[in-house]
């Protein structure tokens, strides 16, 4: 089966990851929760509607997955802090495989130093973060750089979602 890894962690912002995930769901995708501890069930910003972590970064491989989602919020934030996922993400990149994310996603991005000479969008906080990562940051609803895809806001979760299917179509 079709596998995307999710990078979450607690305080997700909810739409960010319920809409995208049911949509890869529809489309035949099984949905991989990667975070910090095997079995946490993780929560969004209201505190509500728990995830349940499936695997930890070293139990995976980046080649185990087609696609990676880094829903925004504070868990970018949050999981930012951890090595493991850092050095998981770092090394999935490295693949060129699709990499779908929004709002405060890229700040995992920046961690992992792997922003220099991307052009990406993002929530307007961490626009200088990006910026200073080495990305070019444009304000526009969804942004596609080769394998990136970002978004800002939930508001541009349609165009967010639309363009990454389009990608894992192709």
């Amino acid at each position: 089966m079709k596998k995307i890894g999710v990078l979450i962690g607690k305080l997700y912002e909810e739409s960010e990851y319920s809409q995208p995930a049911q949509a890869y769901r529809d489309a035949g995708y099984e949905l991989v929760h990667i975070g910090k501890e095997k079995g946490e069930k993780v929560v969004d910003k209201n505190r509500e509607n728990p995830v349940t972590i499936d695997e930890v970064p070293e139990n995976v491989s980046p080649e185990d997955f087609d696609a990676l989602l880094i829903p925004g919020g504070f868990s970018p934030d949050v999981l930012r802090s951890d090595d493991k996922i850092v050095d998981f993400l770092r090394n999935y990149f490295t693949l060129g495989k699709p990499l779908f994310t929004i709002c405060h996603g890229p700040q995992l991005l920046v961690t992992a130093e792997v922003l220099k000479g991307r052009t990406l969008t993002c929530y307007k906080s961490i626009i200088v973060d990006v910026k200073n990562a080495g990305a070019n940051y444009v304000d526009r609803e969804v942004v596609v750089d080769r394998n990136l895809i970002t978004s800002r806001t939930p508001k541009d979760l349609h165009a967010f979602i639309d363009a990454s299917l389009k990608m894992l179509k192709e």
